[in-house]
């Protein structure tokens, strides 16, 4: 449907300069900061002031004079986003008279004028001047104006006083929800998946409903508390290197991680944009193979590994990397996803799996489980039984435990056997060596040749 209508008068001009500043947090929200040139005249006046994001907060709105400290006061503020569009239009057109030009079956025209009696969420209704009553009548609507309180763009509309005429510079901040970013690395491992190179990015996703031009773009990593609501770089040992020549800058923020981009950015609505946010060459991984029956246990997780903790396991596939200096990293890491890729023998990369990590700290590891291992197979049986008793009373269990590891592969592997007990507890006639990392968790290094099987048996008595 085309309208014809006249626009209606803006209340006063507001001038936008450059320079307005974004920062992005990784809860879906955005801080915006920049500097309007308000035209005012001295008393009291209306000030409507455009091209805010339509997922603004109100309640987050910030203002002050830079030109001229203390010489104006808002007194009131009014938020305003009923939208001209078609819908909202014919919505409060109904009960008005309208034109409808309509082609008939026939081919020809008609040109009806009559009442609206129903707007089309409802179903379009006409009661024509004749008495005639359409329904859902198709064709072009003519409308003599634009209904009071439809806006072109999303606005703030303040009650203002003023002491003093003429323009004044001021800082306009709030919150918009609607744009969100996070953290994309790509760690790409050779042939033999020992090491690789690793580049990051920052995907931004803008749903705030405006366009920020030239703006200087900062993310914050970092859980901030908020309220419930109530309703390319060079190789060398130096670490992981930003993205160069207008990259992003990273500092401590408080107890938080602050990326400042280095050159101006535009962030369009409805936009994905993706941003060089480092690299590194020649990063050291290791890959570990983990067999773990019992980590569904305790109510920590639902049930992941065999049935009832027996049975036949693929062991985890996990990809561990250090964050480090030496390791040719040692910066913070963003909140984000892993793609790990690896190099097959004809020098194709190929996709191991994907992962998601926390924010990272420096000098901490980071570890992706990639997926399953195909051709090494775990079994783990409970091959005794029975209750310890002090006299009529059961006071602990003692149980042996077999876990077959069979390699189907050529080459040898070392399978992490991780096993999990709860209580006091004692591990007995291991026939393998472990270590207690902690308690409740016996960990044994099982090394298994290529094309061989191999068992590793132990009992536990728990006591209570």
């Amino acid at each position: 449907m085309v309208f014809a209508y006249a626009l209606a008068t803006v209340l006063a001009s507001v001038q936008a300069e450059s320079g307005t500043e974004l920062t992005v947090y990784n809860q879906g929200f955005a801080l915006v900061k920049d500097v309007r040139v308000l035209n005012l005249t001295a008393g009291r006046q209306d000030v409507r002031i455009e091209d805010v994001a339509q997922q603004i907060e109100p309640s987050s709105v910030g203002i002050r004079s830079i030109s001229a400290p203390g010489s104006f006061e808002v007194l009131e503020q009014n938020y305003q986003y009923d939208l001209i569009n078609t819908q909202a239009i014919l919505r409060k057109a109904v009960g008005q008279t309208i034109v409808l030009n309509r082609i008939l079956p026939n081919g020809q025209k008609e040109r009806v004028t009559g009442t609206l009696m129903s707007a089309p969420e409802q179903g379009m209704v006409i009661r024509t001047e004749d008495g005639r009553i359409l329904l859902n009548p198709s064709g072009e609507v003519e409308v003599s104006s634009i209904p009071a309180g439809l806006i072109s763009k999303p606005s703030l509309l303040w009650d203002v006083i003023a002491k003093q005429a003429g323009e004044n510079r001021v800082e306009l901040s709030y919150i918009t929800q609607g744009i969100r970013w996070n953290a994309d690395y790509v760690l790409s491992l050779d042939k033999a998946g020992a090491q690789g190179d690793l580049k990051g990015w920052v995907t931004l996703n803008n749903g705030s409903g405006a366009t920020f031009t030239n703006a200087k773009l900062k993310l914050l990593a970092g859980d901030v508390a908020r309220a419930p609501k109530t309703a390319p770089g060079a190789r060398g040992a130096g670490g992981a290197e930003m993205a160069a020549d207008g990259g992003f800058q990273q500092e401590q923020f408080a107890d938080y991680h602050l990326y400042t981009l280095q050159r101006p950015a535009t962030v369009r609505q409805n936009e994905m944009k993706q941003v060089s946010l480092l690299e590194a060459f020649d990063v050291k991984v290791k890959k570990r193979l983990i067999v773990d029956a019992m980590r569904a246990y305790g109510g920590y997780r639902p049930q992941e590994e065999g049935a009832m903790g027996t049975g036949p396991i693929k062991p985890q596939i996990r990809i561990e990397v250090a964050n480090t200096k030496a390791n040719q990293m040692g910066m913070p890491l963003p909140m984000g996803r892993f793609k790990v890729f690896q190099r097959d023998s004809s020098g194709a990369v190929q996709l191991l799996g994907e992962d998601s990590i926390d924010h990272t700290p420096r000098d901490e590891t980071i570890s992706l489980v990639v997926g399953r291992a195909f051709d090494i197979v775990a079994e783990r049986k409970r091959t005794a039984f029975a209750w310890i008793r002090r006299g009529s009373d059961i006071r602990g269990a003692k149980e042996t435990f077999e876990i077959e590891i069979r390699n189907r592969k050529d080459a040898d592997e070392t399978i992490t056997v991780i096993e999990r007990h709860w209580g006091e507890y004692k591990i007995l006639e291991p026939n393998l060596p472990f270590t207690q990392p902690e308690n409740g968790t016996v960990v044994w290094e099982v090394r298994v040749k290529g094309n061989e099987t191999k068992k590793l048996i132990y009992t536990v008595e728990t006591t209570w």
